[in-house]
């Protein structure tokens, strides 16, 4: 499996925190959740499915909970994009893509199909193998586990 050159797999870190500030800073404010989720409910019915179900405020406290915490993370590979935070974002998105897909198995939500997509690909692209970077040299083993 041919590998990544270390500057490209950064710039894939930080191309990936990008797309997750667009995505998600909507969802860190009651009122732009609120617009988003209505989007979302078009977009499903559009699809062919049924209206999204009504946010309450539990629902808009934990959307903006995730959109805040997911900001704050999309920053932080911003400005300080390595592989091990890489990966670390990469085994995040399988977790969310999960989640996505059991949705997906359980509820009338086409929609999400415009976001596990994207999801998983950034997954994958972020698990692939890189090459170059101090941390290859390195003696330890523990030390080219801890940067992977």
């Amino acid at each position: 499996m041919p590998s990544i050159p270390l500057p490209t797999y950064l710039r894939i870190v930080r191309a990936s925190a990008f797309y997750d500030i667009v995505i998600t800073a909507p969802l860190a404010t009651p009122w732009t959740l609120a617009w988003v989720h209505g989007l979302m409910s078009r977009l499903n019915v559009q699809l062919g499915a049924a209206p999204l179900p009504a946010f309450g405020a539990f629902h808009m406290f934990i959307g903006g909970l995730l959109g805040s915490i997911v900001v704050v993370w999309s920053l932080l590979r911003l400005r300080h994009a390595d592989r091990r935070l890489g990966r670390y974002d990469g085994m995040g998105r399988f977790l969310f893509s999960g989640w996505m897909a059991w949705t997906l198995a359980t509820a009338d939500a086409p929609v999400l199909w415009l976001l596990l997509a994207p999801e998983f690909a950034w997954g994958v692209v972020q698990w692939w193998p890189v090459r170059g970077g101090a941390d290859e040299t390195s003696q330890d083993p523990r030390e080219r586990l801890a940067a992977a």
